[in-house]
């Protein structure tokens, strides 16, 4: 049931799309590969990369929400948050590639290197993706929409993650001929300029249409404040750092899972898109289902019965692929359910401090909770390179100890499960209803009929 007939034309919501496609064919590969990349070709230790990642994933997470409070104080001709895809775009591109780099440095000038790089993708990614993330919740104020223009980005989103996770390993090695350095350079090159097309797309094809009150008095103090009051914020913001948490951990580990455990570095990109193709069913599954229980229900049980699954991963032997890629496509189907209600979720809970407050602050709100997306990336990648550490995992050791083998399989299954579950406690206490959205959505529109007239 929708809130209000505000529906968006097919090309825009496609277009828009694009621009998640664009990022995450970085940020997919931050999931999957930096800590291959880091480790294997690159040569730091397990836990100089991991150390790196938490240091600088939590010091750039600050400036999402300054990216917000810029973003909601932006006033151009193409409005508050779409410019910024045009301004990012280039950057975006170049520094995505220099990130994946390997110079020809002393191990001392390469550890700078290596944290200044990381750094400035994860501060261009913060300045691209904020904006971006908070145009979902000013393009159409109905709450079914909102959650259909979710569904397309996630769609591009893990159509990304089926690309970087299927295809990336097979180009590294393609391209690079066996140097994994140029290979992964050439790799992100050519992912990077399509990430820069595909920006320039999604700021072609998009539109704002929901504007704060004018006369409204905002002050960044207050947005904040209006943040500490915003209960279903707060909830959210705990459930986004455990969801990437987990997402993370998993992702990092599951290359040393294959080529380790499972004896089969190639078999990592048949897992990943058997997986992924199952991901984009359940995606595509996600308006319905909301529409049928409510987000909370969906983003609830999706994240309880993907940490059962992956916690399920420990009790089937490495080597036994089929039933691990059997049970990666349950997990992948369930888990894609989820995927759009987050996004959406972040402009009902902007929605939700409107109604409550009086003020609006998309900007902030969005970039608050993309703030909590980014400290689980760090705590996400920082905890599998600590825990592989401990388990005493080499990179390049040909053969690694039984001790390892089971830490790397733990990672995998428990310790990325328990992450999951603990997202799926926090929802419990999520306060906003399926009724209780339409009816902010009927009551907002009805304030800005009048502000508008």
């Amino acid at each position: 049931m929708s809130g209000n007939g505000n529906k968006l034309a097919f090309s825009e919501k496609f277009g828009y799309g694009l621009g998640d496609l664009a990022a995450n064919f970085v940020f997919q590969a931050l999931m999957a590969l930096q800590l291959d990349f880091y480790t294997k070709t690159y040569g730091l230790t397990p836990a100089q990369a991991g150390t790196m990642f938490l240091v600088v994933g939590l010091g750039s997470a600050i400036f999402n929400p300054i990216m917000g409070v810029i973003a909601d104080r932006t006033h151009t001709r193409w409005g508050r948050f779409r410019p910024w895809l045009l301004w990012t775009s280039v950057p975006f591109g170049v520094i995505g590639i220099l990130t994946f780099t390997t110079p020809h440095l002393n191990p001392v000038a390469k550890l700078v290197y290596a944290w200044g790089t990381y750094l400035l993708l994860r501060l261009i990614y913060a300045a691209n993706n904020v904006p971006y993330a908070s145009l979902t919740a000013v393009m159409t104020e109905d709450p079914d929409e909102r959650n259909s223009i979710a569904s397309y980005r996630q769609m591009f989103a893990n159509s990304a993650g089926f690309i970087v996770g299927s295809l990336a390993i097979p180009m590294v090695r393609f391209l690079g001929g066996g140097n994994s350095a140029l290979g992964y350079q050439l790799t992100m090159g050519i992912f990077s300029t399509l990430s820069v097309i595909f920006f320039l797309i999604a700021f072609s094809v998009s539109k704002e249409r929901i504007q704060p009150d004018a006369s409204q008095k905002t002050s960044v103090l207050g947005d904040l404040g209006d943040l500490v009051k915003n209960g279903p914020w707060i909830t959210l913001f705990l459930v986004t750092v455990f969801y990437f948490t987990g997402l993370l951990i998993r992702g990092n580990v599951m290359l040393p899972y294959f080529e380790n455990c499972a004896g089969n570095k190639m078999l990592f990109s048949w897992f990943n898109g058997f997986g992924l193709t199952a991901l984009l069913i359940g995606v595509a599954c996600s308006t319905t289902l909301t529409k049928r229980i409510g987000k909370r229900a969906v983003f609830f049980w999706s994240m309880m019965l993907t940490g059962l699954l992956c916690i399920a991963l420990i009790f089937i032997p490495a080597t036994a692929i089929v039933p691990i890629i059997a049970l990666e496509v349950v997990r992948q189907f369930v888990f894609g359910c989820s995927g759009p209600v987050l996004w959406s979720m972040m402009g009902d809970v902007a929605d939700f401090g409107e109604w409550k407050n009086g003020r609006r602050a998309t900007g902030t709100v969005t970039s608050a909770v993309v703030f909590a997306l980014w400290v689980g990336v760090a705590l996400g990648g920082a905890i599998c390179g600590w825990l592989l550490a401990f388990y005493g995992y080499l990179p390049r050791l040909a053969v690694q100890s039984a001790h390892t083998l089971l830490g790397i399989r733990l990672i995998a299954s428990v310790y990325s499960g328990a992450a999951f579950l603990a997202a799926a406690v926090c929802l419990i206490f999520y306060g906003i209803s399926m009724k209780l959205n339409l009816t902010i959505s009927r009551d907002l529109s009805e304030r800005r009929k009048k502000f508008q007239a």
